[in-house]
């Protein structure tokens, strides 16, 4: 059997990058017999930036929300919230001290907010380590993660590797999968999709904002009548990423015909994206009003995560001598 363990962070309602890089996927993994899967609000991480309690609370709804309107079966699974089981600051604590400095200092993820952010704290510095005490706490045997994050599961097995080299069996290497079809998803920019960029769709907004985002997807000045290549455009990466084969071709074949504007385009990823998710918009707003519900399997979740997170402190503290 096989332990596959997901986090994401609690930065408000999940968008389409979210859902096609991580969740989605994720869940599927979950489905296949044989693997159990442990999902969890990564709330700690979300406290690096996020200072005011009422958003932390109402962003960590929303992002469990997401996860239960696409499906997930929290009976055969778990779910919880990642501030609910405490023993992840102690193995974090454990970890730092086997973590080279030079080694946090040169992650892609720290030097990019660190130019971005006005102010930096050493949280955002050490938030490799805490993800490796997320993953290594729960003798993870796969992490599915995007192309961006591959490092940070790289810096994990480094230190897991360091650590059972002094404390042998100590902790399980995670095995990194990466999706090969759904590496970065592009947002309205072009960039990667992602809040701090500002670019994000989040399918779960009304109709009326959701067709706004959507709307603002940058493309190039061609004019309507003028054939379009659909591999650079946007619109088309993103619509791609959600439709079918064959719905794909079908679009592709209208911008090399012409006559065919990036406003039509928009629209039917549009329609497209409220047809696809309309199930689990529904749910999303559903639980969003009946938070007791969402609360309610993060609690029952963290009891069971607990069990696993001090069986493999014990362990630790054992082979360390305390």
């Amino acid at each position: 059997m096989a332990r596959i363990l997901t986090g994401i962070q609690s930065t408000g309602a999940p968008h389409l990058g979210n859902l096609l890089g991580a969740i989605i996927p994720a869940i599927k993994m979950s489905q296949e017999q044989g693997n159990e899967s442990l999902f969890f609000i990564a709330d700690l991480h979300s406290f690096t930036t996020i200072r005011d309690k009422e958003v932390l609370k109402t962003h960590t709804y929303a992002t469990a929300a997401a996860w239960l309107a696409c499906g997930f079966d929290t009976k055969n699974n778990l779910f919880y919230r990642q501030s609910d089981v405490t023993q992840v600051c102690e193995l974090s604590w454990y970890l730092n001290c086997f973590t080279p400095f030079p080694m946090l200092a040169n992650a892609h993820s720290f030097k990019d907010k660190s130019n971005r952010l006005s102010s930096v704290n050493s949280g955002l510095f050490t938030y490799p380590v805490l993800m490796a005490a997320d993953i290594l706490l729960y003798d993870a045997d796969i992490v599915p993660v995007g192309k961006d994050q591959v490092q940070h599961l790289e810096i994990t097995r480094d230190i897991a590797g360091s650590f059972n080299h002094t404390y042998p069996n100590s902790f399980i290497l995670p095995n990194i999968k990466v999706d090969k079809r759904v590496m970065i998803i592009p947002g309205t920019d072009g960039q990667k999709m992602s809040k701090s960029y500002g670019n994000i769709i989040n399918i779960f907004l009304s109709d009326k904002e959701l067709r706004k985002q959507i709307m603002n997807i940058k493309t190039d000045s061609l004019a309507l009548e003028k054939p379009k290549s659909p591999d650079n455009c946007n619109i088309y990466k993103i619509y791609s990423l959600v439709a079918s084969h064959e719905k794909s071709n079908i679009l592709a074949d209208k911008y090399r015909s012409g006559n065919f504007g990036y406003g039509h385009a928009k629209q039917e990823l549009f329609e497209l994206i409220c047809t696809k998710f309309s199930k689990e918009r529904e749910k999303f707003n559903f639980l969003m009003s009946n938070t007791d519900i969402i609360e309610k399997e993060l609690v029952i979740g963290a009891k069971k995560a607990a069990l696993i997170a001090d069986n493999v402190l014990s362990r630790v503290r054992k082979n360390i001598g305390y």
